[in-house]
């Protein structure tokens, strides 16, 4: 049975990252390898960056001058990996470089999400070129496949909604059993047409998932530059621990409120077809790992903790003093789906509907525009959202304590509190 693993820019971030890739993946040679690479350190935010850009009516040079950062940037690696002999290597990234172009050229007009699409796969695209140039070159027989052709989704840019049938054909037929580890991108898709497509930020997880559950597949690894799963991120929390074993159904709970940990449609696919999820670090591969499974048990053994920056919080009224009905909720909330926008909270009351979403301008702003219209609309920002799973009220009262809270909503095993960001430490400490 096959294996699938994925491996995140942190982990290729480099040429010493990469030359670390293949005693990692010569040590898990006894099962077919399907290997899921995302693009390489930050690329992602460069071409999001050059996208901009690329878009930028007020022309200057920003746009060449960070695509050539880019292009040198990806160069230096292949001289580093490859010395004297990295002209060959070279001339396909230029290549790759000059599409990369020519889609901005082609598409500067295009709505954004087409635009977005067409351009910022390219990360992908280069860092697997490199890794599979690498590996070959090391002795390590490999196949490059291109994720456009094998993970066919429809033409909704951006989030794109998956074929599974069609992506499932796809994959099947490539998979060989001559002993190449199959090696492809995360993140990325493609229509029928042609069209590149991408599966929401953060989806190669999700990718690899997709691969495991098509082949059948015995497991899936994610390595990370972490040793596994944590009650809260290890960066805002000083004591934070590690979790070992975790629910598919707890880690899809996490991962929506906000923790950084896996893509939310990831478990979906695996849950289905009873797939282990394992997380490891490519640093200390020895280290015991955080295993996600069917297995509920371990669930609540630990509370953890998910924190959102930079929120905005939206009180919606209605401006003839009238009820917040179920129809009026359900107007709200269309209002909030067809602005792309999503809310991270959500709290209701006989005259107010409670919504606080990320700042992100681009599709907060049209969904504000479109609530004051007909709508009473109160507005904060510079707020700090804190969940917490599995609390107790001792845990709650102690991490709120000297912070006004601003909205609530709980349930049976939730709890989320709003915070002035100002009004919060920068390093938190989950009190024993």
């Amino acid at each position: 049975m096959t294996t699938v693993f994925k491996f995140g820019g942190a982990s290729i971030k480099d040429a010493d990252a990469i030359r670390h890739l293949t005693p990692l993946i010569e040590a898990h040679r006894e099962r077919p390898l399907v290997v899921v690479i995302s693009a390489m350190g930050k690329t992602t935010n460069a071409l999001e960056a050059l996208l901009a850009d690329a878009r930028d009516d007020s022309g200057g040079d920003g746009y060449q001058e960070r695509l050539a950062s880019l292009k040198a940037s990806h160069r230096e690696v292949a001289d580093a990996l490859f010395g004297g002999e990295a002209d060959p290597l070279k001339a396909r990234l230029d290549t790759l470089f000059d599409e990369l172009d020519e889609q901005h050229r082609r598409h500067r007009d295009s709505p954004y999400p087409e635009h977005y699409d067409q351009t910022v796969c390219y990360g992908e695209l280069l860092s697997t070129t490199l890794v599979a140039e690498w590996l070959n070159r090391q002795g390590v027989k490999t196949e490059w496949l291109d994720a456009r052709e094998l993970i066919i989704t429809d033409g909704q840019h951006q989030d794109a909604n998956l074929d599974w049938s069609a992506t499932t054909d796809a994959i099947r037929k490539r998979a060989g059993g001559d002993g190449r580890v199959l090696l492809t991108q995360g993140f990325i898709g493609g229509t029928p047409g042609g069209a590149s497509t991408t599966l929401g930020r953060e989806g190669s997880d999700f990718s690899a998932a997709i691969f495991a559950h098509c082949l059948d597949a015995a497991e899936v690894v994610i390595w990370k530059d972490v040793p596994g799963l944590f009650n809260a991120d290890p960066r805002r929390f000083d004591n934070a621990v590690q979790l070992k074993r975790l629910s598919y159904a707890e880690t899809i709970e996490l991962a929506w409120h906000g923790a950084k940990v896996i893509h939310p449609k990831t478990l979906g696919p695996l849950k289905q077809k009873s797939i282990p999820l394992t997380v490891r670090s490519f640093e200390t591969p020895e280290a015991p790992p955080s295993v996600i499974d069917a297995d509920t048990r371990h669930d609540a053994e630990h509370p953890s903790c998910i924190l959102r920056d930079d929120q905005v919080l939206l009180e919606v009224k209605p401006k003839d003093f009238s009820f917040m009905d179920e129809p009026r909720q359900h107007d709200i909330l269309g209002r909030l789906v067809e602005a792309g926008a999503h809310a991270n909270l959500i709290d209701g009351s006989a005259m107010q509907l409670t919504l606080c979403c990320d700042n992100k301008p681009e599709r907060l702003e049209p969904l504000i525009d479109s609530l004051n219209a007909d709508y009473a609309l109160e507005r904060q920002e510079g707020l700090t959202l804190l969940t917490v799973r599995h609390p107790s009220e001792s845990l709650l009262e102690r991490l709120s304590e000297g912070r006004e809270i601003l909205a609530e909503r709980r349930n049976a095993t939730t709890t989320q509190r709003l915070f002035r960001t100002d009004e919060c430490p920068e390093t938190w400490h989950l009190p024993g």
